[in-house]
């Protein structure tokens, strides 16, 4: 019997939630992403519709935030989603709706 790899149970455990919790789990794991590699620390608040480059975030800083979302999501993040709308509230909302189609 194969052994669920931790990406396979965060997944399975997302897909199973409503479409409400799925976009606050989601949330919090982007956020963490974000925070992390802005240096911030837990409680700061980082706003949900600022453009991430105005957060001071570089795009190679974006590249290292999505290669790690693609790998503890199991998902390919279009580059132009990062880009052309470069906000955490639009990169939370499309997470969620690739999740719930995957």
């Amino acid at each position: 019997m194969r052994r669920m790899s931790p990406v396979d149970s965060i997944n399975q455990r997302l897909r199973e939630l409503p479409r409400s919790e799925l976009s606050e789990e989601i949330e919090t794991i982007v956020l963490e992403k974000f925070k992390a590699v802005l240096l911030m620390d837990e409680s700061e608040d980082l706003p949900l519709d600022v453009s991430y480059f105005d957060l001071g975030l570089t795009s190679l800083r974006l590249t290292e935030i999505r290669q790690s979302l693609e790998q503890l999501l199991d998902l390919s993040i279009n580059v132009s989603v990062l880009f052309n709308e470069p906000t955490i509230a639009h990169l939370v909302d499309h997470l969620t709706q690739a999740i719930q189609e995957a």
